[in-house]
């Protein structure tokens, strides 16, 4: 009997005592806990993650901020001639302003080509909006030349950081099955851009209070409200491939990314872009004055819309020809800068201002078609965790050509004249897209190597496309 109750009592001893060491070890841990560490506690439970846009806000987003950075590429455009008159300018000095612009854009896209490949498209997108928005900023206060060097400086460092992961982003963005439609989406979002930097810049500079300042400062407005959106843009989501493939860490460099095997590939695809852009700077730099001349007028937006016929056209023929092949397109846009091009040089030489028409509608035809058949040549074969480099050596390729041509037809038109510096002009792109039409007839892949229509249907297919972003 006292064996047994006295078992029964250590059993009972013993189950007590656990009940207090539980209890006491609740009671300390709460009494540890911090007041900060119990609010955060009870807030991560209740609280959600951070909001970012859907698909479709990104996609959209990220063809925003394409637009604002070709808007800010063209702004100045319709600006010019106000320049040259009011600080007596010479045209070598416009088209010096004009080059800074894409030399300062080919050293950042040198330099940080890949760098959105490695801290997100989010990121680099912010930086070049920032860039923009201290650019245009320089110009809305400029008040001599030096500052318009600056600020064209800083436009180029913006956009160089912008433009590359933007169409890498609208690309990946884009919906399952309508991964080709992308690169058309960028073209009409750059023609778009340039569409109203012309049209703006042209009213507010003919009409508005302050002919030098008035559309930078609208321009501001749009870069701070595009930059708020690109804020809460989401990162596209990163295969295993491409989180193993690519260095741990990232620093400045000079890496073009062209891939392995594909350099005719690039070669093609960099020489479409070069046409395009080659295209639109000699009608930035050099068509208002051209403008004035055939049409003897002042009036900016007169010479602004004129100005814009080139861009709407790209924007209309961007959608249009959406589902023309990469190779097509890029051939399609060598014949018709062909045809551009023999049209400007017969518009200067008769002073007909139809002809300056319809040699604008072919040079937008030309951009659209040459420009998107490019940018899809190459996102289609690039690797994606090299798609952002890959990019920003295609941009690169552009922007180096059209800092080229415009500086040394500034340069023609100063020394000898316009008339002279336009006939030079065209026939240099003539032979460009001459060779770019030879180029798109020749393959350039390894043997075995998938065809470009085969890379297209497993790019479109949904199983390859990026999971949705949470709403």
């Amino acid at each position: 009997m006292d064996s047994t109750a006295g078992g029964r009592m250590a059993r009972s001893e013993k189950h007590a005592n656990s009940g207090k060491s539980t209890n006491g070890a609740k009671r300390s841990t709460s009494a540890t806990r911090s007041p900060s560490e119990s609010t955060s506690t009870s807030t991560s439970t209740s609280t959600s993650p951070p909001p970012h846009l859907a698909r479709a806000g990104a996609y959209w987003t990220a063809a925003a901020v394409a637009l604002i950075a070709l808007w800010t590429s063209g702004a100045p455009s319709t600006s010019y001639p106000l320049y040259s008159a009011e600080w007596a300018l010479t045209p070598v000095v416009i088209t010096a302003v004009f080059g800074t612009y894409p030399v300062a854009l080919v050293i950042t896209l040198l330099a940080t080509g890949s760098l959105s490949d490695f801290v997100g498209r989010r990121v680099a997108i912010l930086l070049g909006v920032g860039g923009m928005l201290v650019g245009t900023l320089l110009f809305a206060l400029a008040s001599d030349v030096v500052m318009l060097f600056i600020g064209r400086a800083f436009m180029g460092i913006g956009v160089g950081l912008a433009l590359s992961p933007a169409s890498a982003a609208v690309l990946e963005f884009s919906k399952p099955g309508r991964a080709r439609v992308a690169a058309s989406t960028t073209t009409a979002a750059t023609a778009l851009g340039v569409v109203l930097s012309a049209l703006t810049g042209g009213a507010l500079v003919q009409y508005g209070p302050l002919p030098l300042a008035l559309d930078y400062w609208v321009l501001v407005a749009v870069i701070t409200v595009v930059g708020v959106l690109a804020w809460f843009l989401p990162e596209p989501a990163k295969s295993a491939t491409s989180a193993t493939a690519r260095p741990a860490r990232w620093r400045p460099e000079i890496n073009i990314a062209i891939p392995p095997g594909q350099s005719l590939i690039f070669a093609t695809a960099a020489l479409a872009a070069s046409i395009a852009y080659m295209t639109g700077g000699i009608v930035l730099a050099l068509g208002a004055s051209i403008a004035r001349q055939l049409l003897e007028t002042q009036n900016s937006l007169v010479v602004g819309a004129l100005l814009a016929t080139m861009f709407v056209v790209a924007g209309v023929l961007a959608v249009a020809t959406r589902l023309l092949g990469p190779r097509l397109s890029m051939r399609l846009g060598g014949f018709l800068a062909i045809g551009a091009f023999v049209l400007f040089a017969a518009s200067a030489s008769l002073g007909s201002v139809i002809l300056f028409l319809l040699a604008a509608a072919f040079a937008g035809g030309a951009y659209a078609t040459a420009f998107s058949g490019g940018l899809g040549y190459v996102s289609l074969h690039a690797p994606p965790h090299h798609r952002a480099g890959a990019i920003s050596a295609f941009y690169l390729a552009a922007y180096a050509a059209q800092g080229a041509i415009a500086v040394a037809l500034g340069l023609i038109a100063t020394l000898a004249s316009l008339l002279t510096a336009v006939m030079i002009g065209s026939a240099i792109m003539i032979g460009l897209s001459a060779v770019l039409v030879v180029l798109t007839f020749l393959r350039g892949r390894r043997t075995g190597a998938p065809t470009t229509r085969a890379l297209a249907a497993a790019r479109d297919s949904p199983a390859d496309a990026p999971p949705r972003t949470a709403k």
